[in-house]
């Protein structure tokens, strides 16, 4: 078959696009909101009312850029929020007037406006605002139909219970809520289609006995989203509306957390980061900080009235455990995630597993997370009920060989700070001729080998200016080891600060 091509009409095409185009809220297919179309997911509106040709306003903001940026009116945070509010309203009022059309699309766009994330610290704030208005879409219309389930086929009032089944619901009721889900089912684009289900989610209760079955469905198209900190937040929405469920569930849940967990190990090697005291800096770090609620608020989730069993379960879902009797086999996670873990966790499973869990940290360090906080938060978790950890001098010898390899004194406070009520608690009198000495010996060891470390600087530079510093004194009295680790961090400090000036003049 012979291909023919058609000649462009260069001429006509551009009579076409120099035709002067309707503003939005003037134009015959809208829907007459200027409160909605003034939202811009850019936070900014043109002051314009009309365009011009895509390319001659491309042309014309290359030849004087100031005077294109003047036609921009930028909008406050204040204004924005309250445009919010503004919409939440006549949503409510739409709805109350049975215009739920209305009320049904202004609705998709507030969803869509969850898709920008041109001001990131702004996104928070634009997430609970905009979910606001979708539970309370949610909320009538569960209303609504359970209005009309409490009537029997044949029109007789009823009171609905609220464990109720769905073999109870009248057909009708069932029609309106398969009509909303189609509704919702018709919506182009991912995320508002999303977001709309997972408002009215809960009506599922009508239609079928176990609803959370249809949550790992949603997961899954969650996974659509291309942002990460959309996907992020799109998934605590999610953990969020199926709270309102009766039954519980966590497969969703475990499901939800290890997507975020590939998503921030995928996000490790997208961009060369500088390295800032062991976390992120910069643009990076930040984002990784407004990730972070989404993390700990599914966490809160799937360990929420868990039992001993199905902690077991989770750890081995999350790719932890290689089974019951070993929970922690796998030492690979992320510092983040292993933080909010180690928060969640149920307080015996730490006293059983502390030294699995000590090395699952020291061999979970990446830039998402300050590894040292990690060891603090076990160290203050282990200390809610000494008498219970198991091979406590193990932990404590294990603390030990961790903290002495640290080159930050911040870091080493934090972690002995953390510790050191299970070192008192197990302290014996201290000899620095012990051949196994206790913890808090074994700290003051080393506090007196940096002592010396001390005076061989000053002997060797005296140009270091510590000619009048004396190295602490070291005791082995209880009440006096807490001011003791105080005075011999101020001494290192100084130590270390003159070795850095000596190595930079080297």
């Amino acid at each position: 078959m012979e291909l023919k091509f058609r000649h462009r009409d260069y001429k006509a095409e551009v009579e076409i696009h120099s035709f002067r185009r309707m503003p939005a809220e003037t134009h015959p297919l809208s829907l007459q909101s200027p409160s909605c179309d003034q939202l811009s997911s850019s936070i900014m509106k043109t002051g314009k009312g009309t365009e011009k040709p895509s390319a001659n306003a491309h042309l014309e903001e290359l030849d004087d850029p100031q005077r294109f940026a003047e036609g921009v009116k930028y909008i406050t945070l204040q204004e924005y929020v309250s445009r919010l509010t503004e919409l939440k309203d006549e949503i409510s009022r739409a709805w109350h007037a049975n215009d739920r059309v209305t009320s049904f699309n202004l609705s998709i766009k507030v969803a869509k406006l969850l898709s920008d994330t041109s001001v990131l610290q702004f996104y928070p704030t634009l997430f609970v605002l905009a979910t606001e208005i979708l539970d309370m879409l949610g909320d009538m219309v569960w209303e609504r139909i359970r209005q009309k389930a409490e009537y029997t086929e044949d029109g007789t009032l009823v009171h609905l219970p609220g464990n109720f089944r769905a073999t109870e619901i009248c057909a009708e009721a069932k029609e309106t809520c398969y009509n909303w889900f189609f509704k919702v089912g018709s919506i182009r684009e991912l995320l508002p289609r999303i977001y709309l289900e997972l408002a009215i989610f809960h009506c599922w209760r009508f239609l079928l006995q176990k609803p959370a079955d249809n949550l790992p469905r949603l997961v899954m198209m969650a996974r659509g989203i291309a942002d990460p900190l959309v996907s992020f937040y799109c998934c605590l929405y999610l953990a969020h509306c199926a709270q309102k469920l009766p039954q519980r569930d966590i497969g969703h849940l475990i499901i939800s957390m290890n997507d975020m967990n590939t998503l921030l190990m995928n996000g490790a090697h997208v961009a060369s980061v500088e390295k800032t005291s062991g976390v992120l800096s910069g643009n990076r770090s930040s984002k990784l900080g407004l990730m972070e609620p989404a993390i700990e608020y599914v966490m809160k989730c799937l360990f929420r009235e868990s039992c001993e069993l199905q902690v077991g379960e989770i750890l081995m879902g999350l790719g932890l455990g290689r089974n019951q009797s070993e929970l922690f086999g796998n030492s690979s996670c992320i510092s983040l995630v292993l933080h909010h873990l180690l928060k969640e966790l149920p307080i015996e499973i730490i006293f059983s597993n502390a030294l699995d869990i000590l090395h699952l940290i020291e061999c979970s360090y990446d830039y998402s997370f300050d590894q040292c906080l990690n060891f603090k938060l076990l160290g203050l978790r282990l200390c809610e009920n000494i008498s219970q950890v198991n091979e406590v001098n193990l932990v404590m010898k294990k603390v030990i060989q961790v903290v002495s390899r640290f080159n930050s004194l911040d870091e080493y406070l934090n972690v002995v700070d953390a510790h050191i009520d299970i070192a008192l608690q197990k302290h014996m009198h201290f000899t620095e001729k012990d051949s196994n000495p206790d913890p808090v010996s074994q700290m003051m060891i080393e506090a007196n080998k940096e002592s010396a470390r001390g005076h061989c600087l000053q002997n060797h530079s005296p140009q270091l200016n510590i000619k009048n510093r004396t190295p602490p004194i070291i005791t082995n009295e209880r009440h006096d080891i807490k001011s003791t680790i105080k005075n011999v961090a101020t001494f290192f400090s100084s130590c270390m600060l003159n070795k850095n000036i000596n190595r930079a003049k080297q």
